[in-house]
Order: C-alpha cells, then sequence, then structure tokens
C-alpha cells in the first residue's frame, strides 16, 4: 500500500454514483463549490487518479461529474466516502491574511497568557463552525473554537496559533489555577 503524499489537498469526495450513465456524485469541499472540478485530475490520498472531470453540472448539495475514467455505477459507488486531492501548486495562493485549513495542522497552540496548550490536531467543521483539534502535551485531547475571539493570532511563519479562551473550554489539567489570594 502506498504512503499518502504530503503535497496533496483534500477538495472533494466521492458521494456515490448518479444516473444510468456512469455519472458519479462529487461533494465539493472549495470555498467556490465548482472550483474543485476545474484543477485538473482529482487523486486518492497516494497521488493515484481517481477522477479526471470531463463536465459537471449541479445538483442539490453535490455535482453530478462525467469523467474521463469510464467506471460502471457499480464501481462509482464502491468509492463512495473516497477523499479527492489535488496537488497544492495547482491551488490559488491565498489573500494576505488568509490561509489554507491544511496549513493549521501541526501547528503550536499557546495560550495567549504564554501557556502552551498543545499542537493543531485538525481542523474539522461539524456544522457549526472551524474548530481547532489540539493534541496536549499529556491527556486527552480538546477542541476550541476557531474564531478571531477564541484565536486571535496565526503566525504561520512562527508555526503558531495564539488563543484566548474561556478557561472553561480548555481541560482541567490546562486550565490556569486561582490563587489564594495571598492569604496564608
Amino acid at each position: 500500500m502506498s504512503k499518502p503524499r504530503e503535497d496533496l489537498i483534500v477538495v472533494a469526495q466521492i458521494a456515490g454514483a448518479f444516473g444510468v450513465k456512469g455519472e458519479v456524485r462529487v461533494r465539493s469541499f472549495t470555498e467556490d463549490p465548482e472550483a474543485c472540478l476545474g484543477y485538473g485530475p482529482l487523486m486518492d490520498e497516494t497521488g493515484k487518479v481517481i477522477l479526471t472531470p470531463r463536465r459537471h453540472r449541479p445538483l442539490k448539495d453535490v455535482f453530478g461529474v462525467v469523467a474521463e475514467e469510464q467506471l460502471q455505477r457499480e464501481e462509482w459507488e464502491a468509492l463512495k466516502g473516497t477523499d479527492l486531492y489535488v496537488p497544492r501548486d495547482v491551488l490559488p495562493a491565498p489573500d494576505e491574511d488568509e490561509f489554507y485549513i491544511v496549513d493549521l495542522i501541526g501547528c503550536s497552540v499557546v495560550h495567549e497568557d504564554g501557556r502552551e496548550l498543545g499542537v493543531v490536531r485538525n481542523v474539522p467543521d461539524f456544522g457549526a463552525g472551524s474548530l481547532l483539534e489540539i493534541t496536549p502535551p499529556t491527556g486527552a485531547g480538546f477542541y476550541l473554537p476557531f474564531d478571531p475571539v477564541t484565536a486571535p493570532g496565526v503566525d504561520l511563519d512562527a508555526r503558531r496559533i495564539t488563543v484566548a479562551p474561556d478557561e472553561a473550554l480548555l481541560p482541567e489539567a490546562l486550565q490556569r489555577q486561582p490563587s489564594d489570594g495571598g492569604t496564608n
């Protein structure tokens, strides 16, 4: 089995077969949903070409795609859930103060008061906005909202995200311990 290529970024996913003429349903993950079909061949995580779009049409929340690869309905259905990738260098450069989510993975997460909270493992969005999935130095992982209030500083050059979360969002082991007020 081939290992994943680090220069690939996921842009879409196969959502199953469509119709009886060999079309495939593709769910886009790009900001402009149609853009994922214009980056060239779509690959699996190892770089093997899975889908080369020839033409497409919008469906409800996906695209119906006619691909150069002539697979049968059953073959497309078997690929349902397969993430589709493109090489990073075919994507447009992000605007100033913007970045690709993949660039956040591996960044250290530091509280604005200097506490090391961990490293970004993933940046999922379960429907209510993006979250930083953080692996702390010890203990179980946790999530913080990835928004300008909770994560006011992203320094990709330093590979660091500065956060200012409510203490209740942090695991107990990482929470600031209240002082005793100076009494003995």
